[in-house]
């Protein structure tokens, strides 16, 4: 279940888009400050995540106005976007929003520990475990900013929680799915005999 306290919020689950959470990258050549950041994923269906993101949305540009003054916008620019609209050629975002979180400092990524483990969750500290295209859940918080003139609400990148695997997005596939055929051993070969 969603939740939202002021501008923080927890997400439903969502897919990882865009998951540079391990290294800090810089955006354009024009960014100086390196970050972490991704892109979240969020069904169309899922209208709770959604309803609570434009509630932080609205609850951020009131901090904006009362640290910028008026001037600030009414309908300032977000990173909570149609993916059906601005990502048209990409099936990963048809029927989703996407919102754009980053971060200077890296995010907690981590997962949910076995049934009797004495710890709640185990931290995750390997692309092979958290990518692009894995299932999540985030804890984001939404901030007014003012960059040169330039105003706005933005997602912070808190934690993540990894939930799922899911059908990896670009880059390179596993080594498993690369040599697949190799690893498929029929019964009457050979070197099946040393799998007894």
């Amino acid at each position: 279940m969603a939740k939202l306290i002021g501008t923080k919020l927890i997400t439903n689950e969502v897919r990882a888009s865009y998951a540079n959470v391990f290294q800090p990258t810089t955006m354009t050549d024009r960014d100086s400050d390196a970050k972490y950041s991704i892109s979240l994923l969020i069904s169309k269906d899922d209208t709770e995540t959604i309803e609570l993101i434009e509630k932080a949305i609205k609850e951020a540009r009131k901090s904006g106005v009362e640290k910028f003054g008026k001037k600030f916008p009414a309908k300032p620019k977000t990173t909570f976007r149609d993916g059906d609209e601005e990502r048209p050629d990409d099936p990963a975002y048809a029927g989703h929003m996407f919102l754009n979180c980053s971060s200077k400092t890296k995010p907690g990524i981590v997962k949910k520990a076995p049934a009797g483990s004495p710890v709640k969750t185990i931290e995750i500290t390997s692309e092979d475990e958290f990518y692009s295209g894995c299932y999540c859940k985030a804890a984001v918080n939404f901030y007014a900013y003012n960059f040169n003139g330039s105003m706005g609400i933005a997602a912070g990148l808190n934690n993540l929680l990894f939930t799922r695997d899911g059908e990896r997005f670009a880059g390179k596939d596993s080594a498993e799915n690369d040599f697949a055929e190799e690893l498929d051993f029929e019964e009457d070969d050979d070197t099946a005999d040393f799998l007894d």
